[in-house]
């Protein structure tokens, strides 16, 4: 799994990036570990109009990859705490170790309640989720965290061992930035293991910059401007809006 984590503190206080026989797996933003308890670069997703109060609805796409399979993506809700677990679960022990930077076999309570019941206002979990047995499975998630300044963010993202090479990454990650450029973030930042070559590839794919992190050699510090105009390409199996 592609990975964001750090063993600086439990679950993470930094976003390492690493990749490891191609797994993808980021860990948390910096922020997540203090709560213990339609522009040309963005995907084409087909929105789909959900009523809700706070929940942000305008933030649901659906999408069908070349082989037919269709993919939900959308904000997570607190009633996802059981596929959040499932999906935690399902991943690999090296997975999760990238994601988590520590043993973590599966979310604790307050590690569910922090990931599920989140504040949309200064942050965001989208989870891609696929029809299994008329059940909904999660197969990645991406977020972010509002940095103090209130101009820039943190991200994570995971993808599940079983679904690697079918760009579910690369696009969650796009609708990742949309959400945060949407939001008035001018900013999205991480950190990347310096050894995580396939990692860097996707951070300049998407536009990242990459440099050497200030206080750790073994990091690069990768960042995105979201007020630019160019970026990725669209999909090419994204569904026009109906």
């Amino acid at each position: 799994m592609m990975n964001v984590g750090s063993g600086h503190c439990a679950p993470t206080t930094q976003l390492n990036i690493s990749v490891h026989h191609m797994h993808l797996t980021f860990g948390c933003p910096r922020r997540e570990s203090e709560y213990p308890s339609g522009q040309s670069d963005f995907p084409a997703l087909t929105r789909i109009c959900v009523m809700a109060a706070v929940y942000p609805s305008e933030l649901i796409w659906r999408w069908m990859l070349p082989d037919g399979t269709r993919i939900l993506i959308r904000p997570i809700r607190p009633e996802d705490r059981q596929i959040e677990q499932e999906f935690v679960r399902d991943l690999s022990s090296e997975s999760r170790y990238f994601r988590f930077m520590n043993a973590v076999n599966e979310l604790s309570e307050g590690m569910l309640n922090r990931f599920t019941r989140i504040d949309y206002a200064r942050e965001l979990a989208l989870i891609a989720v696929v029809s299994e047995d008329s059940h909904e499975k999660e197969i990645a998630v991406a977020r972010y965290v509002t940095n103090p300044d209130g101009r820039s963010c943190e991200f994570a993202i995971a993808v599940a061992d079983a679904w690697q090479h079918r760009r579910i990454g690369r696009t969650l990650m796009i609708c990742l930035m949309r959400a945060a450029h949407s939001r008035g973030l001018q900013v999205m930042e991480g950190f990347v293991l310096s050894s995580n070559h396939k990692m860097l590839g996707l951070m300049h794919a998407l536009g990242f910059t990459v440099r050497p992190a200030e206080r750790d050699p073994t990091l690069k510090h990768v960042s995105k401007n979201l007020t630019e105009v160019a970026g990725p390409a669209l999909p090419e199996t994204a569904l026009p809006a109906a």
